[in-house]
């Protein structure tokens, strides 16, 4: 769904929570975040209509939506979303690593969900206006971040299927602490060959809950066989690579090529492309392209695949030690994580927090 309306300024009106937590509430919660327990005291609401277009942009008190109980969303899961994260460096500041790349996701999101385009202006200008508010949220102790949360869905109260004439959009904030509180370590990823993901023409490519709750049960029989995460395959044959419940899969040949499935279901990371550069700026060969589970089966035994890897934007890059699946293995649970893996998840990891120089103009700063 097109915004026929060409974008104009945005001037957002703020609305100051005067229950906003405590200094000494903030302290506890900012020492142990954990991961989407706690959210700041605010929250960006844009609405759109037909008519309209964008308008009513704000800045409010974080807390409950009102909400129809006809509401579309509701009855159709008419609804999109993004994730990145807002990073303090070493100087106070505070920035996000290519907001631009989520505005675009969104909008191809939302044209498949048939929802209005954000302009990729005003994704990013929300960001600021959170964090305008909420600066004292974004934490400063190693590896923590704020992990911001735009959304988008239908509010408009009607039991018709078509869509919506009345949207929301949304952006929360959580404190995060450190995914790997142990440490980076190698997990096992089942492989499911009951369950799939997404299908051809389907909405694999977009970042819509309906894509996660569909995920849910392999997600359990994953957790039951002792694994991390969930593989799924092609949904047509069960024979092609797809994506993890929530991650993009790479795996490293001998020869250093690295080499990540590609599909037409799959939702297109960020993360990935930006590891992918990485190991691009070193010279190493690149391939997205279709694999098979048949593959990476001999790939492995042969020793012709030497490291295997997930990422994200929560938990950046995990190594993968092993997949497991109903009558086979493919590598070792006790494979420590590789060279190449852990190099290129620091090199990232430092651009995000400027330890390192960006050099691709990655970093947008969200306090200037």
């Amino acid at each position: 769904m097109k915004n026929l309306l060409a974008p104009r300024t945005l001037e957002f009106a703020v609305q100051t929570n005067e229950a906003a937590r405590s200094a000494a509430e903030h302290a506890d919660i900012i020492a142990e975040p954990g991961f989407g327990k706690h959210f700041t005291d605010h929250m960006v609401d844009i609405c759109w209509s037909e008519m309209g277009g964008w308008h009513r942009p704000r800045v409010q008190p974080y807390g409950p939506i009102a909400m129809d109980p006809a509401a579309a969303v509701l009855h159709y899961a008419q609804e999109v979303f993004e994730g990145l994260k807002a990073y303090r460096h070493e100087d106070g500041s505070i920035w996000t690593f290519r907001p631009e790349m989520n505005a675009e996701r969104m909008k191809r999101s939302a044209i498949r969900l048939a929802l209005p385009e954000l302009p990729t202006e005003y994704f990013i200008e929300s960001l600021r206006q959170l964090i305008a508010v909420d600066a004292r949220w974004v934490p400063s102790t190693p590896d923590t971040s704020l992990y911001l949360r735009p959304f988008m869905f239908a509010k408009e109260a009607f039991l018709g299927v078509r869509p919506a004439a009345k949207v929301n959009y949304y952006v929360i904030a959580s404190p995060a602490g450190a995914y790997f509180t142990g440490g980076v370590e190698p997990v096992s990823i089942w492989i499911s060959t009951d369950y799939a993901r997404a299908g051809r023409g389907g909405t694999g490519a977009a970042k819509t809950g309906g894509n996660y709750a569909s995920s849910l049960v392999a997600q359990q029989e994953a957790y039951d066989h002792g694994c991390a995460q969930v593989l799924f395959l092609d949904s047509e044959k069960s024979e092609y690579l797809e994506e993890l419940g929530g991650m993009n899969v790479v795996f490293v040949y001998k020869d250093g090529r690295v080499v990540t499935p590609e599909s037409s279901s799959i939702l297109e990371g960020i993360t990935l492309d930006s590891l992918l550069q990485l190991a691009k700026d070193r010279g190493l060969k690149t391939e997205q392209r279709r694999m098979t589970i048949s593959e990476v089966r001999e790939g492995v035994a042969s020793g012709d695949i030497v490291e295997m890897f997930a990422c994200g934007t929560a938990a950046v890059l995990v190594p993968i030690a092993q997949f497991k699946a109903e009558g086979y293995t493919i590598g070792d649970a006790d494979a420590p994580a590789g060279e190449l893996t852990m190099s290129l998840r620091q090199e990232l990891t430092d651009i995000q927090y400027g330890r390192v120089q960006d050099r691709h103009g990655w970093m947008t700063r969200l306090d200037a």
